[in-house]
């Protein structure tokens, strides 16, 4: 008998618990709540997604494949946005636009397809990158021109006019 009250117990303390859905409602009525239970990237990971595209940006541009480096600078470009919208109470995130004017430089060598140009621009924008990490204390994480393809599997040399 004792071992079936303690059962009932049991069962009576798991449904009330499970039936609170007073939090769920809240949730459903407010979209904003809901997304901020999802899963939300973290700051290294936005920025090991901004580090590939460097990487793929400098090879687009080394192999004047501009297509493909007006598509990987826009990636950094989208990277940057999100990282403002799900990381905005990051002390790293309210300097990001130290970026800005090294960005437009590469983005003005890749419309004019101009490799020099490009060079140097985006030479501008990787010790921009290190000044930025070093305002914010991440000094110890470097970045540098790529030496080879950050993926065996892309052919950065494929030529095709830019799309926008």
């Amino acid at each position: 008998m004792i071992k079936y009250m303690f059962l009932l117990f049991i069962s009576l303390l798991l449904f009330v618990s499970c039936n609170d859905s007073s939090n769920v409602k809240e949730k459903v009525n407010n979209p904003e709540a809901m997304a901020l239970d999802t899963y939300k990237p973290g700051f290294g990971e936005f920025m090991t997604n901004v580090q590939i595209h460097h990487a793929k940006l400098w090879f687009a541009g080394k192999y004047q494949n501009w297509a493909l480096a007006d598509f990987e600078l826009n990636e950094i470009s989208e990277t940057i946005d999100a990282i403002k919208k799900y990381q905005q109470e990051r002390p790293e995130t309210k300097v990001l636009s130290i970026l800005n004017p090294a960005m437009d430089s590469v983005r003005v060598s890749i419309r004019q397809q101009d490799q020099k140009l490009f060079v140097k621009s985006f030479t501008d924008l990787t010790n921009t990158c290190n000044a930025c990490h070093q305002s914010v204390k991440f000094g110890f994480n470097v970045v540098k021109i790529p030496d080879t393809p950050p993926f065996s599997n892309q052919d950065f040399s494929v030529k095709q006019k830019a799309a926008r």
